[in-house]
């Protein structure tokens, strides 16, 4: 490029219209000869203020219970709630198919008083969809007392009983209109008729305590409100020597008969009984009735063990990735580098002051977001950088290839930065779990990344400039990409064009033949992670058991070590209540020789949901980035764009299909990341074609694609290197979700870039791309 230039006290300023627009814009101070980019003091002192409230909110994590207390009042002393996967626990997850709004919200305050009247205080329940409840318990490994105490529907009546001494008092005509058969919690259970019209119901209940009786048994003490003892006392009176049965979600846990009036407004409640159904019940009883009966439909449960190991190798895993990044960017940009590095903290230190201010749960995958944040935050400062290096090669000034880079390169910044937010926010809307936690923090990432990059970045680039006067932009130590590189991509456009239709044709005949390996969060089924108490798990062993249970499609593996087995078993395709019976059988069967590391049981109604909210995620994430890109760019580049992101799609599938890598939530996650961060590399590419499209309308548009991929070459390798980089560490220590997790991003990154120098720049010129179409309403330059 050519461009001619002017004077101003020694200072050359290119002639460049959009570029000198943009140095006076800047605020640039010409005094005494020396150049220097400008904040007013109102911006700086802001700028700082906002770091200083992200260093004392995120402070209080490096503190121990003890030293917050001692912390003078008002001083923030929120931390990170570590989630179940850190700590270990439980979580389940009820449904009510019919529910209204307010039953639901109902229903999970009744959840939060059960599980805080047995002390649970930090216990979490959350609504999720329009019928579902999520519960977590940390620090709770009995799964099944979480789910018989929550499920428990808890209608309590007591009603006026007689046992039944025919086979078929229904057909013998012993059954009266006002009463019906119900049958007994005993085993075998013994049917009653019984009046259905209540003596007493739970509205008449002002207390349960569970305690002992004269005889040593467990019993239920109740105390009746004033009118329910009246109510008792004269039902007693008449029908002394009668049943008075009690009634318990339309099954009777007791049939005492009645000797005595009851004027005390006391009554016990005693059967065949462990002290801890007992508890429960006493629970049920005084926190009152869901109001309506649900089922469970998932649950997932880790052990403490388990999750303080995942705990070391997230903190591990974080931490790698922020070394290797941080000596990349040094390396490869020098000081400059530096810079990124010292924003790139601060960008780590406000993620964890907003984790901590709004009390987001952190786990596996907010650590997988953090990384891969961190990971794509570098991409900003890299454009920013490599812009620099080319203005300055073209003449520019120091201070002007400064500017310049941050003035042309903001919206391809905002642009790719907000395809990424595009699919993290169809993550939030359909995800629930770890891919909701995942999809907040990738949100929380792309909001401080920007300010890290345009606000933080920029006034410590220009603290630099007015201490140091540079002449020179600083060095690289590495050099990975040539620079001006004059690659005929065009060129190979048809033998590239070939080889991806021939890949995306093979990944499609593997995914309708083979079809895919989905896990239990789309097929439904269960996971049990096994270890033996005693030496290494017998694996021989444990699927004859298996067999004698009669569990239909178990598959027995070896786990990471010899002294650990995983269970893995199909969906049992009779409803959600068969998963959960599979779950009681396992425990029963091997929890005398095995420590259950982590349950995961998913339902067929859970399964078939995902299953289609999964589709309708990667339908809604390319539509809405299309819809972006046609109003930020023109319809060719939004076609384009998504053309070459669905390439990238359907290879990946084909992987999946042809490599029998399981399908799960987390692959979802992988796909949808995949979709923003090849989006983004399209972007990039895209925004300098435009910018080469106005400046040389006169030149063939196969060359002008040609030397926009060239231009940014440098940038969508590097951030390519530096976002797999970021991703080794989770590899390496994020445990077997994760470290898939990781495999399928890295492969879908190598796929992205392929795509974004290779298949979405021809697709441009094929959509016949003109200069013409670029030209109007035309904008600052906003090249990469």
């Amino acid at each position: 490029m050519f461009y001619s230039a002017v004077i101003l006290k020694n200072i050359t300023v290119t002639s460049d219209p959009v570029c000198f627009a943009g140095l006076l814009q800047s605020g640039i101070n010409f005094t005494d000869g020396l150049p220097m980019l400008y904040f007013p003091r109102w911006k700086s002192v802001l700028i700082w203020l906002v770091v200083l409230a992200g260093f004392i909110f995120a402070l209080p994590n490096f503190f121990s219970a003890q030293q917050l207390s001692g912390l003078p009042d008002g001083f923030p002393k929120g931390q990170i709630i570590t989630g179940l996967d850190l700590t270990g626990g439980t979580r389940v997850v009820l449904a009510s198919p019919k529910i209204t709004a307010e039953d639901l919200d109902k229903s999970a305050a009744v959840m939060a008083d059960r599980l805080s009247e047995l002390g649970y205080d930090n216990a979490r329940i959350n609504v999720q969809n329009k019928n579902q409840i999520r519960a977590e318990v940390p620090d709770v490994y009995d799964a099944q007392l979480i789910k018989d105490l929550l499920s428990l529907k808890g209608d309590i009546n007591f009603r006026q009983a007689k046992i039944v001494t025919t086979p078929d008092p229904l057909a013998e005509g012993l059954v009266p209109q006002d009463s019906e058969i119900i049958y007994s919690f005993d085993d075998p259970p013994v049917g009653y008729i019984v009046k259905k019209a209540p003596v007493l119901t739970g509205e008449d209940i002002a207390d349960a305590e569970v305690g002992v009786n004269t005889a040593q048994d467990s019993v239920i003490t109740i105390s009746l409100t004033e009118e329910g003892t009246k109510d008792l006392a004269d039902f007693t009176t008449k029908n002394t020597g009668s049943v008075l049965a009690v009634v318990i979600d339309n099954q009777i846990v007791s049939a005492p008969r009645i000797q005595e009036a009851i004027t005390t407004g006391n009554l016990q409640i005693t059967g065949d009984f462990d002290l801890e159904t007992l508890s429960n019940l006493g629970v049920v009883l005084r926190s009152g009735p869901l109001a309506a009966p649900v089922q469970v439909l998932e649950e997932r449960s880790i052990a403490s063990a388990l999750g303080q190991n995942y705990t070391s190798y997230g903190l591990i895993t974080a931490l790698s990735a922020l070394v290797v990044v941080a000596l990349f960017m040094v390396l490869s940009y020098g000081l400059l580098g530096l810079i990124s590095v010292i924003a790139l903290g601060v960008n780590v230190m406000l993620m964890i002051a907003v984790v901590s201010f709004f009390g987001v749960a952190v786990g596996l995958a907010t650590i997988a977001g953090l990384v891969l944040t961190i990971g794509m935050a570098v991409d900003s400062n890299i454009l920013l950088f490599e812009k620099m290096r080319e203005d300055r090669r073209n003449g520019y000034s120091v201070v002007q290839a400064i500017e310049s880079g941050f003035s042309r390169a903001r919206a391809c910044v905002v642009d790719a930065n907000l395809t990424t937010l595009i699919a993290a926010l169809v993550l939030l809307m359909f995800g629930s779990g770890p891919l909701h936690e995942f999809a907040i923090i990738v949100t929380i990432g792309v909001a401080t990344s920007l300010f890290t990059t345009y606000t933080f970045s920029r006034l410590l680039i220009s603290l630099w400039v007015r201490q140091s006067k540079p002449t020179v932009i600083p060095a690289r130590f590495l050099k990975l990409v040539p620079t001006n590189t004059k690659i005929g991509f065009m060129k190979l456009s048809g033998i590239t064009a070939i080889i991806s239709a021939a890949a995306c044709v093979a990944a499609l005949v593997f995914y309708f033949t083979m079809g895919l390996n989905y896990g239990i969060d789309f097929d439904g089924g269960s996971s049990v992670e096994l270890q033996s108490r005693e030496g290494p798990a017998d694996l021989n062993d444990i699927r004859l058991r298996l067999s004698e249970l009669n569990i239909d499609g178990a598959r027995v593996v070896q786990g990471k070590n010899e002294n650990l087995a995983e269970l893995l078993i199909g969906s049992q395709d009779a409803g959600d209540d068969a998963e959960q019976t599979v779950v009681v059988k396992l425990r029963d069967e091997f929890e005398q020789d095995y420590d259950f590391q982590r349950v995961e049981v998913v339902g067929p109604t859970v399964s078939d949901h995902l299953s289609r909210i999964g589709n309708a995620a990667l339908g809604l994430a390319l539509i809405g980035v299309f819809a972006y890109l046609w109003l930020r760019f023109r319809w060719q580049f939004a076609v384009g764009a998504v053309l070459a992101t669905t390439h990238d799609i359907i290879i990946m599938i084909g992987v999946f299909a042809l490599f029998r890598f399981e399908y799960n939530l987390w692959s979802l996650a992988a796909l949808l990341t995949v979709i923003g961060y090849s989006l983004n590399d399209t972007v990039v590419v895209y925004d300098r074609v435009r910018d080469n499209l106005r400046r040389y309308p006169q030149t063939r548009v196969s060359m002008l694609v040609d030397a926009a991929i060239n231009q940014t070459l440098s940038r969508t390798i590097l951030t390519s290197l530096v976002t797999l980089l970021a991703l080794i560490p989770l590899y390496i220590f994020g445990g077997a979700d994760i470290g898939s997790f990781a495999v399928m991003m890295s492969l879908g990154i190598i796929i992205a870039t392929y795509s974004s120098i290779y298949i979405a720049g021809p697709l441009l010129w094929l959509l016949g791309i003109r200069p013409s179409d670029v030209s109007e309403n035309a904008e600052p330059q906003t090249a990469s």
